[in-house]
Protein backbone atom coordinates (compact mmCIF):
# COMPACT_ATOMS: atom_id res chain seq x y z
CA UNK A 1 0.00 0.00 0.00
CA UNK A 2 1.35 3.21 -0.80
CA UNK A 3 0.84 5.69 2.00
CA UNK A 4 1.89 9.80 2.28
CA UNK A 5 1.43 10.73 5.76
CA UNK A 6 1.54 14.38 6.69
CA UNK A 7 3.56 15.23 10.20
CA UNK A 8 1.81 18.52 11.38
CA UNK A 9 3.82 20.55 13.07
CA UNK A 10 2.78 20.63 16.56
CA UNK A 11 3.72 16.98 16.27
CA UNK A 12 6.82 17.57 15.89
CA UNK A 13 6.90 20.43 18.37
CA UNK A 14 4.46 20.05 20.59
CA UNK A 15 2.64 22.82 22.15
CA UNK A 16 3.99 24.64 25.04
CA UNK A 17 7.67 22.87 24.53
CA UNK A 18 10.91 25.29 24.11
CA UNK A 19 11.59 25.70 20.46
CA UNK A 20 14.87 24.42 20.94
CA UNK A 21 17.05 22.07 18.96
CA UNK A 22 16.88 19.43 21.36
CA UNK A 23 13.49 19.47 21.71
CA UNK A 24 12.95 19.14 18.08
CA UNK A 25 14.84 16.23 17.90
CA UNK A 26 13.38 14.80 20.17
CA UNK A 27 10.23 14.28 19.37
CA UNK A 28 11.35 13.64 14.93
CA UNK A 29 12.66 11.00 16.90
CA UNK A 30 9.43 9.85 17.99
CA UNK A 31 7.76 10.59 14.75
CA UNK A 32 10.70 8.12 13.09
CA UNK A 33 9.79 5.37 15.14
CA UNK A 34 5.75 5.28 13.82
CA UNK A 35 7.02 6.24 10.46
CA UNK A 36 9.81 3.17 10.31
CA UNK A 37 6.99 0.68 11.94
CA UNK A 38 4.70 1.81 8.91
CA UNK A 39 7.27 1.46 6.59
CA UNK A 40 8.29 -2.17 7.24
CA UNK A 41 4.87 -3.20 5.65
CA UNK A 42 3.50 -0.20 2.96
CA UNK A 43 5.13 2.27 0.77
CA UNK A 44 4.94 5.77 2.59
CA UNK A 45 5.99 9.17 1.55
CA UNK A 46 6.09 12.05 4.13
CA UNK A 47 5.80 15.43 4.45
CA UNK A 48 5.37 17.20 7.51
CA UNK A 49 4.69 20.94 8.68
CA UNK A 50 6.95 23.59 9.16
CA UNK A 51 5.10 26.46 11.09
CA UNK A 52 7.06 26.93 14.54
CA UNK A 53 10.20 27.04 12.43
CA UNK A 54 9.19 29.49 10.32
CA UNK A 55 8.10 31.88 13.16
CA UNK A 56 12.04 30.90 14.74
CA UNK A 57 14.06 31.97 11.67
CA UNK A 58 11.65 34.77 11.20
CA UNK A 59 12.69 36.22 14.63
CA UNK A 60 16.54 35.42 14.31
CA UNK A 61 16.63 37.38 11.11
CA UNK A 62 14.32 39.97 12.95
CA UNK A 63 16.96 39.84 15.97
CA UNK A 64 19.93 40.05 12.91
CA UNK A 65 18.32 43.19 10.70
CA UNK A 66 14.34 44.26 12.00
CA UNK A 67 14.61 46.01 7.93
CA UNK A 68 15.62 43.47 6.05
CA UNK A 69 13.69 40.58 6.42
CA UNK A 70 13.82 37.26 4.69
CA UNK A 71 11.15 36.58 1.72
CA UNK A 72 8.46 33.71 2.81
CA UNK A 73 9.89 31.15 0.23
CA UNK A 74 12.70 31.48 1.28
CA UNK A 75 12.31 30.53 4.76
CA UNK A 76 9.70 28.17 3.63
CA UNK A 77 13.23 26.47 1.82
CA UNK A 78 15.57 26.54 4.49
CA UNK A 79 12.74 24.81 7.18
CA UNK A 80 12.31 22.13 4.42
CA UNK A 81 15.58 21.19 4.11
CA UNK A 82 16.56 21.68 8.06
CA UNK A 83 13.19 19.73 8.83
CA UNK A 84 13.47 17.15 5.93
CA UNK A 85 17.10 16.33 7.14
CA UNK A 86 16.38 15.84 10.77
CA UNK A 87 13.46 13.18 9.31
CA UNK A 88 15.70 11.63 6.67
CA UNK A 89 18.57 10.66 9.33
CA UNK A 90 16.22 9.64 11.90
CA UNK A 91 13.72 7.17 9.84
CA UNK A 92 17.20 5.74 8.37
CA UNK A 93 18.14 5.02 11.79
CA UNK A 94 15.11 3.61 12.55
CA UNK A 95 14.98 0.97 9.61
CA UNK A 96 16.78 -1.76 9.20
CA UNK A 97 20.26 -1.20 8.08
CA UNK A 98 20.24 -0.73 4.20
CA UNK A 99 16.99 1.21 3.70
CA UNK A 100 17.18 4.26 1.49
CA UNK A 101 15.26 7.49 2.57
CA UNK A 102 15.85 11.12 -0.14
CA UNK A 103 14.93 14.57 1.45
CA UNK A 104 13.60 17.28 -1.73
CA UNK A 105 13.14 20.77 -1.26
CA UNK A 106 9.63 21.15 -3.40
CA UNK A 107 8.50 23.90 -5.18
CA UNK A 108 4.58 24.33 -5.42
CA UNK A 109 2.85 26.55 -8.21
CA UNK A 110 0.02 28.74 -6.75
CA UNK A 111 -2.17 30.99 -9.10
CA UNK A 112 -1.22 34.29 -9.20
CA UNK A 113 -4.86 35.04 -9.26
CA UNK A 114 -6.05 33.88 -6.58
CA UNK A 115 -8.56 35.32 -4.55
CA UNK A 116 -6.06 34.81 -1.43
CA UNK A 117 -3.74 37.59 -2.19
CA UNK A 118 -6.53 39.80 -2.11
CA UNK A 119 -7.16 38.64 1.45
CA UNK A 120 -4.25 38.40 3.43
CA UNK A 121 -5.31 35.63 6.13
CA UNK A 122 -2.38 33.58 7.97
CA UNK A 123 -0.49 34.65 10.78
CA UNK A 124 3.12 34.17 10.30
CA UNK A 125 6.65 35.72 12.13
CA UNK A 126 7.42 37.05 15.60
CA UNK A 127 4.41 39.61 17.74
CA UNK A 128 4.65 43.34 17.39
CA UNK A 129 3.91 45.81 19.91
CA UNK A 130 1.16 48.55 18.50
CA UNK A 131 4.31 51.22 17.01
CA UNK A 132 6.39 48.14 15.74
CA UNK A 133 3.70 46.70 13.96
CA UNK A 134 2.72 50.58 12.60
CA UNK A 135 6.84 50.95 11.62
CA UNK A 136 6.99 47.36 9.65
CA UNK A 137 3.61 48.21 7.72
CA UNK A 138 4.56 51.18 6.62
CA UNK A 139 8.08 49.88 5.92
CA UNK A 140 7.50 46.73 4.21
CA UNK A 141 4.03 46.80 3.18
CA UNK A 142 3.05 44.27 5.17
CA UNK A 143 -0.72 43.62 6.52
CA UNK A 144 -1.01 43.22 9.87
CA UNK A 145 -3.34 42.28 12.45
CA UNK A 146 -4.05 42.62 16.06
CA UNK A 147 -4.31 39.72 18.61
CA UNK A 148 -6.42 39.23 21.60
CA UNK A 149 -2.85 40.13 23.64
CA UNK A 150 -2.76 43.27 22.01
CA UNK A 151 0.46 42.67 19.86
CA UNK A 152 -0.16 42.35 16.19
CA UNK A 153 1.20 39.81 13.80
CA UNK A 154 1.82 39.80 9.80
CA UNK A 155 -0.74 38.34 7.98
CA UNK A 156 -0.05 36.68 4.56
CA UNK A 157 -1.67 35.28 1.47
CA UNK A 158 -2.72 31.45 1.93
CA UNK A 159 -3.31 30.43 -1.50
CA UNK A 160 -4.38 26.54 -2.51
CA UNK A 161 -1.52 24.53 -4.38
CA UNK A 162 -1.83 24.19 -7.94
CA UNK A 163 0.70 21.79 -8.98
CA UNK A 164 3.92 20.16 -6.85
CA UNK A 165 7.01 21.16 -9.18
CA UNK A 166 9.45 17.59 -9.70
CA UNK A 167 6.63 15.45 -9.17
CA UNK A 168 8.65 13.51 -12.06
CA UNK A 169 11.66 12.70 -9.18
CA UNK A 170 9.20 11.66 -6.47
CA UNK A 171 7.69 8.83 -8.78
CA UNK A 172 11.26 7.91 -9.90
CA UNK A 173 12.92 7.96 -6.02
CA UNK A 174 9.68 6.23 -5.42
CA UNK A 175 10.09 3.26 -8.15
CA UNK A 176 14.01 2.81 -6.86
CA UNK A 177 12.95 2.05 -4.29
CA UNK A 178 13.45 5.04 -1.62
CA UNK A 179 11.53 6.85 1.26
CA UNK A 180 10.84 10.29 0.08
CA UNK A 181 10.56 12.91 2.54
CA UNK A 182 8.84 16.39 0.61
CA UNK A 183 6.87 18.85 0.04
CA UNK A 184 7.21 20.27 3.14
CA UNK A 185 4.99 23.32 5.46
CA UNK A 186 3.05 22.78 2.07
CA UNK A 187 5.96 23.36 -0.39
CA UNK A 188 7.69 26.43 -1.25
CA UNK A 189 5.49 28.89 -2.42
CA UNK A 190 6.47 29.96 -6.34
CA UNK A 191 4.42 31.71 -9.43
CA UNK A 192 4.52 32.76 -12.84
CA UNK A 193 5.17 36.35 -13.10
CA UNK A 194 4.03 38.38 -16.55
CA UNK A 195 6.82 37.16 -18.26
CA UNK A 196 6.42 33.67 -17.47
CA UNK A 197 9.13 33.32 -15.30
CA UNK A 198 8.94 31.55 -12.41
CA UNK A 199 9.64 33.41 -9.17
CA UNK A 200 9.43 33.03 -5.01
CA UNK A 201 5.78 34.18 -3.22
CA UNK A 202 5.36 35.86 -0.24
CA UNK A 203 2.76 33.27 0.66
CA UNK A 204 2.09 30.12 2.92
CA UNK A 205 0.09 27.71 1.02
CA UNK A 206 -2.00 25.26 3.05
CA UNK A 207 0.08 22.27 3.95
CA UNK A 208 -2.86 19.75 4.21
CA UNK A 209 -4.30 20.62 0.97
CA UNK A 210 -0.43 20.44 -0.59
CA UNK A 211 -0.35 16.68 1.30
CA UNK A 212 -3.51 15.65 0.09
CA UNK A 213 -2.70 16.87 -3.68
CA UNK A 214 0.34 14.79 -3.16
CA UNK A 215 -1.05 11.89 -2.09
CA UNK A 216 -3.45 12.17 -5.02
CA UNK A 217 -1.08 12.86 -7.92
CA UNK A 218 0.80 9.76 -6.50
CA UNK A 219 -1.94 7.60 -6.81
CA UNK A 220 -1.79 6.90 -2.79
CA UNK A 221 -3.87 4.17 -1.59
CA UNK A 222 -4.48 6.76 1.73
CA UNK A 223 -3.64 9.58 3.16
CA UNK A 224 -2.55 9.82 7.22
CA UNK A 225 -2.71 13.56 8.55
CA UNK A 226 -1.24 13.37 11.72
CA UNK A 227 -0.99 15.72 14.74
CA UNK A 228 -1.12 16.04 18.61
CA UNK A 229 -4.97 15.40 19.20
CA UNK A 230 -6.67 11.80 19.19
CA UNK A 231 -9.18 12.58 16.53
CA UNK A 232 -11.43 14.35 14.93
CA UNK A 233 -14.13 15.73 18.03
CA UNK A 234 -17.40 17.33 17.59
CA UNK A 235 -18.01 20.20 20.17
CA UNK A 236 -14.34 20.04 20.72
CA UNK A 237 -13.52 21.83 24.30
CA UNK A 238 -16.95 21.11 25.71
CA UNK A 239 -18.39 18.49 28.15
CA UNK A 240 -20.07 17.35 24.99
CA UNK A 241 -17.05 16.81 23.13
CA UNK A 242 -17.26 12.97 21.24
CA UNK A 243 -14.27 11.48 18.54
CA UNK A 244 -16.01 10.65 15.17
CA UNK A 245 -14.47 7.29 13.98
CA UNK A 246 -15.46 6.81 10.79
CA UNK A 247 -17.12 8.96 8.42
CA UNK A 248 -17.66 10.10 4.88
CA UNK A 249 -17.01 13.10 3.01
CA UNK A 250 -20.58 13.78 2.28
CA UNK A 251 -20.72 13.55 6.40
CA UNK A 252 -18.07 16.27 7.03
CA UNK A 253 -19.63 18.63 5.57
CA UNK A 254 -20.60 21.27 7.06
CA UNK A 255 -18.54 20.68 10.29
CA UNK A 256 -18.03 23.24 12.76
CA UNK A 257 -14.18 22.86 12.87
CA UNK A 258 -11.63 25.39 13.82
CA UNK A 259 -10.17 27.30 10.75
CA UNK A 260 -6.99 27.30 12.27
CA UNK A 261 -6.58 23.64 12.74
CA UNK A 262 -8.84 20.79 12.37
CA UNK A 263 -10.78 22.63 9.74
CA UNK A 264 -8.58 22.35 6.98
CA UNK A 265 -7.49 19.10 7.67
CA UNK A 266 -10.56 17.27 7.37
CA UNK A 267 -11.61 19.64 4.24
CA UNK A 268 -8.44 18.11 2.61
CA UNK A 269 -9.08 14.63 3.87
CA UNK A 270 -12.48 14.69 2.59
CA UNK A 271 -10.95 16.11 -0.52
CA UNK A 272 -8.78 13.30 -1.48
CA UNK A 273 -11.45 10.72 -0.67
CA UNK A 274 -13.92 12.22 -2.69
CA UNK A 275 -11.44 12.93 -5.83
CA UNK A 276 -10.79 9.06 -5.45
CA UNK A 277 -8.43 8.69 -3.03
CA UNK A 278 -9.07 5.01 -1.22
CA UNK A 279 -9.37 6.78 2.75
CA UNK A 280 -7.85 9.31 4.86
CA UNK A 281 -6.70 9.35 8.31
CA UNK A 282 -6.45 11.80 11.44
CA UNK A 283 -5.15 11.03 14.74
CA UNK A 284 -1.97 11.03 17.18
CA UNK A 285 1.32 10.56 15.25
CA UNK A 286 2.13 7.85 17.96
CA UNK A 287 -1.16 6.28 16.63
CA UNK A 288 0.18 5.95 12.90
CA UNK A 289 -0.22 1.99 12.26
CA UNK A 290 -3.81 1.72 13.98
CA UNK A 291 -5.21 4.82 12.57
CA UNK A 292 -4.13 3.10 9.06
CA UNK A 293 -5.67 0.11 10.53
CA UNK A 294 -8.79 1.42 11.28
CA UNK A 295 -8.63 1.23 15.32
CA UNK A 296 -8.27 4.20 16.35
CA UNK A 297 -8.02 8.27 15.20
CA UNK A 298 -11.07 9.32 12.44
CA UNK A 299 -11.12 7.52 9.16
CA UNK A 300 -12.76 8.83 6.08
CA UNK A 301 -14.24 6.83 3.84
CA UNK A 302 -16.30 6.90 0.01
CA UNK A 303 -19.52 7.95 0.23
CA UNK A 304 -21.34 5.46 -0.89
CA UNK A 305 -22.76 4.91 -4.17
CA UNK A 306 -26.45 4.28 -5.11
CA UNK A 307 -25.40 3.08 -8.38
CA UNK A 308 -23.16 0.22 -7.02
Amino acid sequence: MRVVVALGGNALLRRGEPMTPAAQLANIRIAATALADLARDHEIVVTHGNGPQVGLLALQGAAYDPDTPWPLDVLGAQTEGMIGYLIEQELANALPLGSRCTTLLSRVEVDAKDPAFAAPSKPVGPVYTAPEAAKAARDHGWSMVTEASGGARRVVPSPPPLRILGLEAITLLLEAGQCVICAGGGGIPVMRDAGGAMIGVEAVIDKDRTAAMLARELNADALLLLTDVPAVFLHWGTPQQSAIGRTTPAAVEGLDLAAGSMGPKVDAAAGFVRTGGGFAGIGLLGEARSILEGQSGTRILPDPRSDQ
